[in-house]
């Protein structure tokens, strides 16, 4: 199912959008949650919810060494379902007509996600995390370390 098929809300404006891209994007995983669509997901994610668990594809396992050292993370994550063709957006329908790229919508030209996470626990190459706002199989693009107010561990006032 593809969030394309949504109609579009009043006042909401769309373009086709170009086909060629200019960068390509290795997933390096998967993100699993217990949320099957967009609307179950929590927005902005909560700190204290559900644990949701990261899974690194194998060829980068060698990559998440030190991660441990790290209390909070920053998730980048790639949002498949988004629409990605609104120049304008209603958010939630209310007349409040705004550009993309002044609210935090999923819908928009590269639906790259953003979530600062706890860390829980590394399983192998599985994170355990609270803080994620995605649905279930979203593809993973990057994981890196972020120091987070009121949460410390070792290296987290150091890291690059």
């Amino acid at each position: 199912m593809t969030l394309l098929s949504e109609r579009i809300r009043p006042g909401e404006v769309a373009v086709e959008i170009p086909r060629p891209t200019d960068a390509g994007v290795y997933f390096i995983g998967r993100i699993r949650t217990p949320w099957a669509t967009s609307g179950e997901c929590p927005k902005r994610g909560r700190r204290d919810g559900e644990i949701c668990r990261i899974e690194v594809d194998p060829f980068w396992h060698p990559a998440l060494q030190g991660l441990d050292k790290h209390a909070c993370l920053q998730i980048l994550y790639w949002m498949h379902l988004a629409r990605r063709d609104l120049l304008q957006q209603n958010p939630g329908g209310g007349g409040n007509i705004v550009g993309t790229f002044a609210i935090r919508s999923p819908v928009r030209p590269n639906p790259i996600a953003s979530s600062l996470v706890d860390l829980v626990g590394i399983e192998g190459g599985t994170l355990m995390v609270r803080g994620l706002d995605c649905i279930d199989g979203t593809p993973l693009i990057d994981i890196k370390p972020e120091f987070c107010p009121g949460k410390h561990r070792a290296d987290d006032q150091n890291a690059a």
